[in-house]
């Protein structure tokens, strides 16, 4: 669109990327609402014997928790507990099993029938419905509810957004996602805790990818990769706030409450947002599309050109196009960026959670831990910036993916000794997977025409999701076998994504692509002026000045 490099970027830069922050809370909750502390079995007695004893915790813990402080102990010690009463009379001080049994070796060991004592002040639904032990199981599901809604909701609500408008799209899975918030803070049982948590992840994605899609398209190339970059920083903005309110409200239903009442303001967007001229154009709507970019123009106090009811649309089919699937990989360069885009949606989801899973099992201070994983998103968003425009997207996005797998591979051989030097390496390797998932989100839209563009990035983006549903598999499974195997798999998913992306074409400077025909004619230096739609705007020295 004429002009729009400078009309359209204020409005959306300071609204849209409010969607993000409210995204966060659905994403990574799991990190504070799934929250699992240190557990051990509830014995009657215990506490009694302990306070006429004068034990401390350690000694307490020592005496009375089966297997407490030995290495690989850690089922025994939190999913079992000792067979004994310790309400009885003459229970020694010093050597409590002994008094009751004699030999410690005998001693039977029984599951947890009066429950767990939690080392935690606060809540979460861990703790409230004791998803541990033989029941742990179920916080996986809890998880895997979300993504299995973000991959069911991809191509629905994608086709949603590219059939009906990126606006319409936007605010009607706002609120779908504000009600199912506030329901989840209410719900008694843990089962509709993760039917909710499904309908959140059915209309989460959509909510954010009909927000990044309008963003793009409503600027021209000297500014999409900005507002792109910065709506996508408003992800990182938004793990720090939502790790600041987490430490302040230590309980996960008000928790989940404070962060989704803000999300109301989102449905203002309905008086204060404008659907996007190029879809309007692009479903044969051009007056409308007129109409919004004059009224942007006014907002941000531009003139625009003095013939600009002059435009003509100009549109190879004079009609609308609808969006279809098998218009992805119908065309040889559609098909081999679809497939390409998929694997790198795959390949990001599984290195980025799960290098955020597999750290977690290190243990250390929650809080923390999320604030520096949140902190190594800020310079990445600083590289791209830096380099996108300069080198381009596709050498930056292969780099970072090359980078993100070697850095696993050192991860995975560094000694445990060298902490600090595994801490480094871990750190690059999480930049680099930070840089190559904001980098595939932000090429996405730039490979594929304005009437599937939606659909699109929903459909390869589903990968995404089934990378997130798949996993806490790959982490907690291979960890059993030993430690540093997923990384060993990160390694060879980044350095094979890496690889692909070379085969994609490069999108620096390019306008958006209106046609499959310019997507399969795009490695050309011009695309022929008969396969475009056109915004003509006649303008003189006066009116540019």
């Amino acid at each position: 669109l004429a002009n729009e490099q400078h009309q359209q970027k204020r409005i959306q830069q300071n609204s849209l990327s409010t969607v993000y922050l409210c995204y966060v809370r659905v994403y990574v909750g799991v990190v504070f609402f799934g929250f699992t502390p240190e557990h051990r079995c509830f014995s009657p007695g215990v506490v009694e014997l302990s306070q006429r004893c004068g034990w401390s915790l350690a000694e307490q813990l020592n005496h009375t928790v089966p297997e407490w402080g030995s290495h690989g102990a850690a089922y025994s010690s939190r999913c079992s507990r000792y067979e004994v009463d310790w309400n009885a009379t003459g229970v020694s001080c010093t050597d409590p099993l002994g008094s009751l049994v004699g030999n410690w070796s005998s001693v039977p060991l029984g599951p947890c029938q009066d429950g767990w004592v939690y080392d935690y002040p606060g809540t979460s639904i861990v703790t409230e419905f004791n998803l541990v032990c033989e029941d742990s199981w179920k916080l996986d599901l809890f998880q895997s509810s979300v993504n299995a809604g973000f991959f069911i909701g991809s191509v629905n609500i994608g086709y949603i957004a590219d059939r009906f408008g990126r606006k319409f799209c936007l605010l009607t899975t706002i609120l779908a996602n504000v009600v199912c918030g506030i329901l989840l803070v209410f719900v008694p049982s843990y089962l509709w805790i993760v039917i909710f948590r499904f309908l959140q992840g059915l209309v989460s994605k959509g909510c954010w990818t009909a927000g990044y899609i309008l963003v793009t398209e409503v600027v021209g190339p000297q500014y999409r990769r900005t507002v792109g970059i910065l709506y996508q920083a408003a992800f990182s903005v938004g793990l720090l706030v939502f790790d600041a309110i987490a430490y302040a409200i230590p309980h996960w239903r008000w928790l989940q409450l404070t962060v989704t009442l803000p999300c109301c303001f989102l449905i203002l967007y309905y008086w204060c947002l404008p659907e996007s001229p190029r879809w309007l154009i692009s479903q044969g709507k051009t007056d409308k599309a007129k109409k919004i970019v004059n009224d942007i123009a006014k907002k941000n106090r531009k003139k625009m050109p003095s013939h600009f009811e002059d435009i003509k649309f100009e549109d190879e089919d004079s009609g609308k196009q609808s969006p279809s699937l098998i218009d992805l990989v119908r065309t040889p360069q559609m098909r081999k960026n679809t497939f390409i885009l998929m694997y790198n949606w795959f390949t990001s989801s599984i290195l980025y959670q799960g290098l955020i899973m597999h750290m977690g099992l290190m243990g250390g201070n929650i809080y923390l831990d999320f604030l520096y994983s949140a902190l190594v998103e800020f310079p990445a968003a600083f590289i791209i910036i830096v380099t996108i425009d300069r080198v381009g997207r596709r050498y930056p996005w292969a780099t970072a993916n090359l980078v993100a797998g070697a850095a696993c591979l050192a991860t995975a051989l560094i000694p445990e000794d060298l902490h600090w030097l595994k801490l480094i390496a871990a750190c690059l390797g999480r930049m680099g997977i930070t840089i190559a998932f904001e980098m595939v989100c932000f090429v996405n839209t730039e490979l594929y025409p304005t009437y599937i563009r939606n659909l699109g990035v929903m459909v390869c983006s589903a990968l995404c999701d089934v990378g997130g549903i798949a996993v806490p598999f790959i982490v907690y499974r291979l960890v059993e076998i030993w430690h540093e195997l997923p990384l060993i798999v990160f390694t060879v998913l980044g350095l094979i994504a890496g690889g692909l992306v070379l085969l994609l074409p490069e999108t620096k400077g390019r306008v958006l692509p209106e046609t499959v025909e310019d997507v399969e004619n795009f490695h050309r230096q011009s695309i022929p002026k008969d396969k475009k739609i056109y915004l003509h705007v006649q303008t003189s020295e006066i009116a540019r000045d």
